[in-house]
């Protein structure tokens, strides 16, 4: 990653690194190490027990020379090495591996050289590493994640909570990453880095920076918009209404994209290609920054070369919880439990329609405050966004003239969007809709501490209330479950995930739910995350069907 992992301590401007920084014993980042060390790294993700083996035999001998162990060769460890050490030393499921990362950091540092560490411990800055374990009941799927990708990221980690889920959603990012479709691979990467920035994600910019340079993408594209081909700069006003406000697309919007004479001219199986990758960034984009996934140990802010001092060692996220919060959180799950009761004995209870409509209404357009905590993106970003001051606002601002609310009936994505998907992307519209339906029935018949949990009603009120903030409307629900199961604190969180998700903070989080295990609280993420996800592609995909009439 070139232009994003040429920065030392975490730091947002590129300099010189003195005695405190990397040791005049490290090659920098433009010397590599060369092929022969790429090749042992990318060897470790073998299928074959002994291809991995003598993989990680070769990659201990190389570094151990490029460590001048003979003396004759003391200037040939690289930063990247290093990083890439760090890396597989921390989350690398294979115990072996992951071992022997350690010891050759370890080896290297007693030799001189300033070796990296984490600034973060675990994946996530708000639940506790230990509730993550890379050896726990999720070992499987890691290891798989491993091999197929050749990294656990600390988003695969979080997901890894829930295997079934993270399974189909690693189908899906292959698919639209990796496996034939019709944009270039490395234009796939580039215009997720556009969607990431939009939310302030140097997460998923620094991820996907890598993906695209991997990919055989320009570095110059990295440094600003301006430097990357017209036609994928025209996708900016696209990006922007998809990211904040889905439901002010039009069918304009894409004619001036696919319709002749266009320049530069999108074909609609390429617009839909690149709608979902936007929408989908844009989604993940809310999880990360809901689960606080800390940066990567080998991205900018991830890592530093200055040893740790005792009034600043990372911690896992502590519990701020006293004995009274812990007390009130269980009267709440003993509340909810009795709402939920309720609700499913009302269910035959019908009410008319207009107070169907109301109680949609009041749900729309309740007052829920998010508060400023992130203002213009930060400068290593900011190059990457174009109208940075356009943000979410509110579908029906109090005493204004709102949108027309979309009728779930008149365009869903079961009837509507999922064919028209299937007929320019066959692949990706069964990828999408199994992750929909996964997420939507994904259950452990638990709830904080009581088992045997029918959580339906409680699902379905979050995934409603979402398309209820994007202005989507379903005939048949009553919203008054909405405001009867989602408490203000879970409202507040859900809004400024699923809306304003750079604005997401850990005081937040905690603030939900507070009796409730980290694994469930992810779980209403995943719900956010495809709510979301579901919701823009059903404006983008409306606009486009309007086109193709």
């Amino acid at each position: 990653m070139a232009s994003l992992t040429c920065l030392d301590n975490g730091e947002d401007n590129p300099q010189k690194v003195s005695g405190s920084g990397v040791s005049c014993r490290l090659k920098s980042d433009s010397e590599s190490d060369g092929g022969p060390v790429a090749k042992s790294f990318a060897r470790l993700c073998s299928r074959d027990e002994g291809e991995r083996a003598s993989a990680l035999e070769e990659l201990s001998q190389k570094v151990l020379v490029r460590l001048g162990m003979d003396r004759s060769d003391s200037e040939q460890l690289s930063k990247q090495t290093l990083l890439h050490l760090l890396r597989l030393s921390n989350s690398c499921p294979l115990q072996e591996v992951r071992v022997k990362a350690t010891d050759l950091l370890r080896t290297a540092q007693e030799e001189g050289v300033e070796i990296p560490r984490a600034l973060a411990v675990g994946p996530s800055s708000v639940i506790p590493a230990e509730e993550m374990p890379i050896e726990g009941p999720n070992h499987d799927v890691l290891i798989e994640s491993f091999l197929s990708l050749g990294r656990v990221d600390h988003l695969t980690m979080v997901m890894a909570l829930h295997p079934a889920y993270l399974s189909c959603f690693l189908r899906t990012q292959q698919a639209l990453l990796e496996l034939d479709g019709p944009l270039p691979h490395h234009w796939r990467h580039y215009i997720s880095i556009m969607a990431a920035a939009r939310h302030h994600c140097s997460y998923l910019v620094q991820q996907h920076s890598a993906g695209f340079l991997e990919t055989g993408g320009e570095e110059s594209w990295l440094s600003g918009l301006e430097h990357a081909p017209a036609k994928l700069r025209s996708l900016q006003t696209l990006n922007k209404l998809l990211a904040h406000r889905p439901w002010l697309i039009t069918q304009q919007h894409i004619e001036e994209l696919v319709c002749p004479g266009a320049e530069p001219r999108w074909s609609l199986a390429e617009l839909v290609h690149a709608v979902i990758l936007m929408a989908h960034t844009h989604a993940l984009c809310s999880f990360v920054w809901g689960c606080g996934l800390n940066p990567e140990p080998d991205h900018v802010g991830g890592y530093t070369f200055q040893p740790p001092s005792p009034s600043h060692l990372s911690r896992s996220p502590a519990h701020e919880d006293g004995k009274q919060e812990l007390v009130d959180g269980a009267v709440e799950v003993e509340v909810l439990m009795k709402r939920m009761a309720e609700l499913q004995q009302q269910e035959e209870e019908e009410c008319s329609q207009e107070e169907m409509v109301s109680r949609f209404e009041r749900e729309r357009s309740e007052s829920i405050p998010t508060a400023v905590v992130r203002g213009a993106p930060p400068d290593l970003l900011l190059c990457l966004v174009e109208d940075p001051e356009f943000r979410y606002e509110d579908f029906a601002p109090r005493g204004e003239q709102s949108p027309t609310t979309m009728r779930a009936q008149d365009y869903s994505w079961e009837d509507h969007g999922f064919s028209l998907v299937n007929r320019l992307l066959p692949d990706m519209s069964h990828l999408l809709d199994e992750k929909f339906q996964v997420v939507s029935n994904l259950t452990y018949h638990r709830m904080a501490m009581h088992e045997g949990v029918d959580t339906y009603t409680l699902r379905k009120a979050l995934w409603n209330y979402i398309h209820c903030l994007y202005g989507i409307r379903y005939d048949d629900y009553d919203y008054g479950s909405v405001n009867s199961l989602l408490e203000r604190s879970l409202k507040v969180f859900v809004k400024t995930m699923a809306c304003y998700p750079e604005q997401t903070t850990a005081r937040i989080y905690h603030a939900f739910w507070r009796h409730f295990r980290h694994s469930e609280k992810v779980h209403a993420n995943l719900i956010v995350m495809e709510a979301r996800l579901q919701a823009a592609l059903l404006y983008v995909l409306r606009a486009i069907t309007h086109y193709m009439r």
